[in-house]
């Protein structure tokens, strides 16, 4: 980036993870911040049950609904820096050409932040691949020894991870906790661009309220009504509490 904006990378393993677990603060990103989007795949093997459903459906109409969703959900958040690697999931793979790739892509942006899938989700093992692969790369960038030609090293990038699906019986922590009262809305908005989970539209409805009723105890500030969790990868570092 040339300007002087902090930089922010999401990286998402399917077409909708950065809308339910991230749409708030990633639109609140979006207003003062270069947010750079990462879909790794559309999600067409595990994450699009609906759309298999119709009588016909093919693999390649699949991810032309996804794509189209994607870009509407963006939108929605003002985000227009997305790549579609378009990665087969369920289960997903990385290479160590992914793995440059994903590197590459870090020290072009040099993100001050990175938000990803924390290191625990059960029930998708797309998710835990993805946390791992991520925090590799962040770290990997990081080394004058890790060459990419024209890609000269980035600073250690904080990462923080996305609330999973099933907190609890993920061992869940929400060690970060981000007001998304002024953003919810949009979150909204980007919710009902996908057709094929319509019914998680309800549940991450619901999280953002309970997320918000824990920022309010947490802070005593009762402005807060909806907000997002994540996990921190790396401990906090400064010369004082905050």
């Amino acid at each position: 980036m040339i300007d002087n904006k902090e930089n922010l990378l999401v990286v998402s393993a399917h077409a909708a993870d950065f809308v339910w677990r991230g749409g708030g603060t990633i639109a609140k990103y979006a207003k003062y911040a270069n947010v750079s989007l990462v879909i790794l795949s559309y999600g067409a093997r595990g994450e699009s049950n609906d759309l298999w459903k119709q009588d016909g459906q093919t693999l390649e109409n699949v991810k032309s609904i996804r794509h189209s969703e994607i870009e509407a959900a963006a939108a929605c958040l003002g985000v227009n820096n997305i790549e579609f690697w378009d990665f087969e999931d369920y289960h997903m793979t990385i290479t160590p050409e992914r793995m440059d790739r994903l590197v590459r892509k870090i020290r072009e942006v040099k993100p001050q932040s990175i938000l990803s899938h924390g290191p625990r989700d059960a029930f998708n093992p797309d998710h835990e691949t993805v946390s791992k692969f991520v925090f590799d790369a962040s770290v990997l960038s990081t080394s004058n020894g890790v060459r990419i030609e024209g890609y000269p090293t980035a600073k250690q990038a904080k990462l923080f991870g996305f609330e999973p699906h099933q907190s609890e019986i993920s061992d869940f922590k929400p060690e970060v906790i981000i007001d998304i009262t002024e953003t919810y809305e949009q979150k909204v908005a980007a919710m009902n661009c996908f057709k094929a989970q319509q019914h998680l539209i309800k549940y991450y409805s619901a999280k953002a309220e309970l997320r918000g009723n824990h920022a309010r105890r947490c802070s005593g500030n009762n402005e807060y009504k909806y907000a997002e969790a994540f996990s921190r990868f790396f401990p906090y570092v400064g010369g004082e509490f905050v």
